[in-house]
């Protein structure tokens, strides 16, 4: 099976099917295939985490994680942006209410969100002067408005920022030639000095706390999560959506592989028996897991309580964590699916491209992900700037 259970916020068995049958196009084109984007503006998790106001569900944050996990049984490359696309209209959430106006006049939009504060902005009447260059802009092709990180210089300090623009005043880099997660089509962009008005930014530490302006214009709790959880826990999805599609292919290649020089089928070998069922159980504690995550966060912004930065940090690594225990169940299923796994055209193998890649995302960083959790834990010391 590649999804099971009843759609969720429009995610059906048939549209992931749809995915898969579209996961080498996409790996071909280096972008998701027009027809997964017309698909994916129809679904209601475009606008789940759009505001009310906006024409949008509004749900609780959690649920955006569930639909993102089974798409990922189709294609994680497309998990990976339709997932990020659901984000970033929440990011967008987060803004000044007249930028929130702009934007979603129309409903939900396409936003690619390349956060790593490559631009330099220079103050000026009414707004900032912005260039720059940055890379991983997943979905940066079908792009409607873009999301960039930029260094405001301002005369005694330099503030860390967000700023969005119209996807036409930047321009697209075709740099995007990888190993895996081809079909995001995460090119660079680059910005030459273009004016953006003061409403069109928001400070990075406000977006990092859960205090922008969306949090107190919407009055939602969906809007209080902070970014680095939120993002941290979207981006881990389509790895174990992945993980678990993999396990799913192995238990039915072990129907019908008969084992080369001894005639034995697979099925009946303990050893591949106590592989899967040992992937299986690894999977179970990484939902717990994530669902304890997310359902802890939840519970405090809805009480209306800051997330602090050791709950914070601890969101990150559970999603680190999750990638990396996915990524190993993949290896070690895969290194008992014998030598026709590794061609190309397997999917088996475009999800362990995809993983690979996917995993080097900085917000899975094992080792930081460790280190900010347990000096967090401690009290210890970490840097102002660490992303938590």
């Amino acid at each position: 099976m590649v999804c099971y259970g009843r759609p969720v916020h429009g995610i059906t068995a048939e549209f992931v099917a749809r995915l898969a049958e579209r996961a080498e196009e996409a790996e071909r084109l280096r972008r998701l295939p027009a027809p997964t984007v017309g698909e994916f503006r129809r679904t209601e998790l475009f606008r789940l985490l759009l505001p009310a106001r906006f024409g949008g569900i509004q749900a609780p944050f959690p649920e955006l994680l569930q639909p993102i996990r089974r798409m990922a049984h189709g294609c994680p490359s497309s998990a990976w942006t339709l997932g990020f696309y659901a984000l970033h209209n929440w990011m967008l959430s987060l803004f000044d209410p007249k930028a929130q106006e702009e934007v979603f006049a129309a409903g939900p939009v396409l936003a690619p969100a390349p956060l790593a504060p490559t631009g330099r902005a220079a103050p000026t009447e009414g707004g900032v002067r912005l260039s720059g260059r940055w890379a991983w802009a997943t979905g940066a092709m079908d792009a409607d408005w873009m999301i960039v990180g930029a260094l405001i210089e301002r005369p005694d300090r330099i503030d860390p920022a967000l700023a969005v623009l119209p996807a036409e005043q930047a321009e697209v880099v075709d740099t995007w030639h990888t190993a895996g997660m081809r079909g995001t089509g995460s090119h660079d962009v680059v910005v030459t000095d273009v004016l953006v008005p003061e409403h069109r930014i928001v400070a990075v530490a406000d977006i990092y706390g859960g205090t922008a302006p969306g949090a107190r214009f919407h009055d939602a709790p969906t809007y209080r999560w902070p970014l680095v959880p939120a993002l941290a826990l979207t981006a881990s999805m389509p790895v174990l959506g992945a993980a678990e599609r993999v396990t799913d292919l192995f238990a039915e290649r072990l129907g019908e592989r008969v084992l080369a020089y001894s005639g034995v089928a697979q099925k009946d070998q303990p050893a591949a028996q106590i592989r899967l069922a040992d992937a299986r159980v690894r999977l179970r504690a990484l939902r717990a897991l994530i669902a304890d995550t997310a359902d802890g966060i939840e519970r405090l912004v809805a009480g209306g309580e800051r997330v602090g930065r050791p709950v914070r940090a601890d969101a990150r690594l559970a999603a680190a964590h999750t990638v990396h225990e996915s990524r190993a169940i993949i290896a070690d299923l895969l290194e008992a699916s014998g030598a026709s796994a590794q061609f190309l055209s397997s999917p088996l193998q475009r999800f362990k491209r995809d993983v690979d890649i996917a995993s080097g995302h900085v917000v899975f960083d094992y080792d930081m992900g460790r280190e900010l959790a347990g000096a967090l834990a401690i009290g210890a010391k970490i840097s102002p700037i660490a992303m938590v």
